[in-house]
């Protein structure tokens, strides 16, 4: 008969079997529940801030827009454009009286001058009479501040307005046989003259010095140009008294326009020797 086999023992175990591990959700829970609160308080922090007063912060917007631009209107003014009030009539009919317009600052410097631009200048030769005393009313300063940072036309009695005829360097002579002014010898059609009056002959011959030049205004018939002092340097204008180029009408609003300065009518003049 075969041999019984012996049986082998069930494994033992020598300690007891530790349980799976149970995560403690009472702790979870309660840190999850903290985070939530934590978030509701801070927006609600955030609501009450932007609702805590709505007038603030309009003003504030307010504020910043208007800062922004008087900044920009400064810059601007300063480096690029400025207002000018026109008030009288030696340019009509270019130009009328309470005419705004815009001046580009950027000539004669860096961008070059040219015969037939319309150009306003500060008055260091003496043309116009003594300005009245300025009357102070409670707002004065308003105005002036306003005018300060470009706001505002500048409307003082210190600034002229003309057009270049003749560049450094340049002979005009009035006038020719059939009464036309000549540059360099050569004669030319005034477009941009008023066409209301024909102009008075008024007898001269000057050449431009450097650094100057000669102006007139497009109401021959009405306007103290160069013709009118040149007992003063000549009737010159000094280039460094150049405010800029009158570029653009900007009110009213049924003149808005840009203003010509007709090269058609140059276009033959010869360069100064």
């Amino acid at each position: 008969m075969p041999e019984n086999q012996a049986r082998n023992p069930d494994p033992r175990h020598d300690g007891p079997t530790e349980p799976p591990a149970v995560p403690a959700s009472g702790t979870t829970d309660a840190g999850e529940a903290a985070g939530s609160v934590n978030r509701r308080n801070r927006t609600a922090s955030k609501t009450a801030a932007k609702s805590g007063n709505p007038l603030l912060g309009w003003l504030k917007e307010i504020a910043t827009v208007v800062v922004i631009a008087v900044v920009l209107s400064f810059l601007i003014k300063t480096f690029l454009f400025r207002a000018f009030f026109i008030p009288s009539e030696s340019m009509v009919n270019t130009l009328d009286i309470d005419d705004r317009i815009f001046v580009n600052l950027l000539v004669p410097e860096p961008f070059a001058l040219s015969r037939g631009d319309v150009v306003v200048f500060r008055d260091t030769k003496g043309w116009l009479p003594p300005a009245p005393a300025k009357e102070q009313g409670p707002f004065t300063w308003v105005q002036d501040g306003l005018t300060f940072v470009g706001l505002l036309p500048d409307n003082t009695d210190q600034h002229l307005v003309k057009r270049v005829i003749g560049l450094p360097g340049d002979h005009v002579v009035c006038c020719d046989a059939g009464g036309k002014l000549t540059i360099n010898g050569t004669s030319i059609d005034e477009a941009y003259i008023n066409p209301a009056e024909v102009p008075q002959v008024r007898n001269f011959d000057v050449t431009v010095p450097e650094g100057k030049v000669w102006v007139m205004g497009d109401n021959r018939n009405h306007s103290a140009d160069s013709r009118a002092h040149m007992e003063t340097d000549g009737g010159f204008i000094d280039l460094k008294d150049l405010e800029g180029k009158a570029a653009v009408i900007a009110w009213p609003l049924n003149r808005i326009k840009t203003l010509d300065n007709y090269p058609d009518v140059f276009k033959n003049v010869p360069a100064a020797r």
